[in-house]
């Protein structure tokens, strides 16, 4: 007998029909010896529509009202859940994020996970019912609402795996498992059967939106295996685990993009010791994340520095004023602001020990006539920053170069 955590998204529970496709795919595990729990996302689109809701009241709405409403698209489809696993002769119970206990820090709209109490969870299993979850949400020390960003419910549920010590975690979605890159872009992508924790990690963060990034840094920390498949048929999908002599034989698995990112170049620095710090410890306080970071020194004692830097498209809106008062201070001549870029990215273990790689990939873009606006590197990825227009060609123009195509059926 395994303990199994299944999470379906939203395009998976997108109906009433496709809800009782879960509660049956659930059910059909547990009469086959396991113990399940569920984790659901909202019905695919609820989201946004609750939302927008609250962008019609106001333009910039308080997070924490934000979490209050976002959180009720999940509540709704685990119950509508448990009333369908009940409907096909099952048992089952909806806990909601409070309920469960997810206990978060208050970061309202992007919380992170501090613990969960699996008691309830064991409660619902002992009683021979199948625990649906809702996704995405918990609640902090004061008992408010929060939720975890976007893709949330895959956090909650390898969380959850992990907490209660679960043999494996499966991630039902709308496609039947991780790609060297998107099929969209690139119709020569290839299914991955096998991945690890580190590269997929670097995939999430870099644009892939199989999995949410926080949820591969927890099955990483507890060693938890990830089977991302589909709802929609029996296929094998891919499985997400620790690195073996095999992957790292692999330059490259993957290429990823990412049109979430908007450029700041504040330009007219003093060119002093300290001024990095300064900037970046002041848009941290604001909770804006940045990624890629390019200073350029100031030539002789009569020019001023640059300092340009990402950061996400969704932060830009709130950041912008924030960053305009914070270089003001420091006493830049102006910022500007470019949101149409894209960040190209090439992932594998195999990097660590061949050179070469990150030479390879600026030679591919060259040869497309595409420009790198910013460079930023770790040990097993490369990431470019380009003009959005290019986004098809670069990714298709890498995936190739890399070998990363499937081949060509013979004639």
């Amino acid at each position: 007998m395994a303990l199994l955590v299944q999470k379906f998204g939203g395009t998976s529970v997108g109906t009433v029909d496709r809800i009782r496709n879960v509660a049956r795919r659930a059910l059909a595990t547990q009469r086959a010896g396991h113990r399940v729990v569920l984790t659901v996302s909202a019905m695919s689109g609820e989201t946004n529509r609750l939302l927008a809701l609250a962008h019609e009241i106001t333009k910039i709405p308080s997070a924490r009202e934000m979490d209050v409403i976002a959180a009720t698209g999940e509540q709704v489809t685990a119950a509508l859940t448990s009333m369908a696993i009940q409907a096909e002769g099952g048992q089952a119970s909806s806990l909601l994020g409070h309920q469960v206990r997810v206990l978060t820090d208050n970061a309202f709209t992007k919380a992170r996970i501090l613990s969960i109490d699996k008691e309830r969870i064991f409660e619902a299993l002992d009683r021979g019912e199948i625990a649906v979850i809702a996704g995405f949400q918990g609640a902090d020390e004061h008992g408010n609402i929060t939720t975890l960003g976007r893709g949330g419910s895959d956090t909650t549920a390898v969380a959850v795996a992990a907490a209660i010590g679960a043999d494996e975690c499966e991630i039902y979605t709308d496609v039947d498992g991780v790609y060297t890159t998107d099929p969209n872009i690139c119709a020569s992508a290839q299914k991955i059967e096998r991945i690890s924790y580190e590269e997929m990690l670097e995939l999430a963060s870099l644009g892939a939106k199989v999995l949410q990034i926080r949820s591969v840094e927890i099955a990483m920390k507890y060693g938890v295996p990830v089977h991302v498949r589909t709802s929609f048929n029996d296929t094998p999908g891919t499985l997400v685990a620790k690195e073996d002599s095999a992957l790292e034989g692999m330059v490259v698995r993957g290429v990823a993009y990412d049109k979430g990112e908007a450029r700041a170049h504040v330009v007219g620095l003093e060119d002093r010791p300290g001024l990095a710090a300064e900037l970046f410890e002041k848009i941290a306080e604001a909770n804006i994340s940045v990624d890629m970071i390019v200073q350029s020194a100031a030539a002789d004692a009569e020019s001023r520095a640059g300092i340009t830097f990402t950061l996400p498209k969704s932060d830009l809106a709130r950041g912008r004023t924030w960053i305009d008062s914070i270089a003001k201070g420091l006493g830049a001549r102006e910022v500007r602001y470019d949101e149409d870029v894209v960040k190209v990215s090439i992932v594998g273990l195999g990097m660590r020990s061949h050179a070469g790689v990150a030479a390879k990939m600026f030679r591919l873009l060259a040869r497309e006539g595409i420009n790198i606006q910013a460079i930023s590197t770790s040990e097993i990825k490369v990431s470019c920053l380009v003009a959005s227009k290019y986004t098809e060609l670069a990714v298709r123009a890498l995936h190739d170069g890399f070998g990363l195509s499937a081949p060509k059926a013979s004639v």
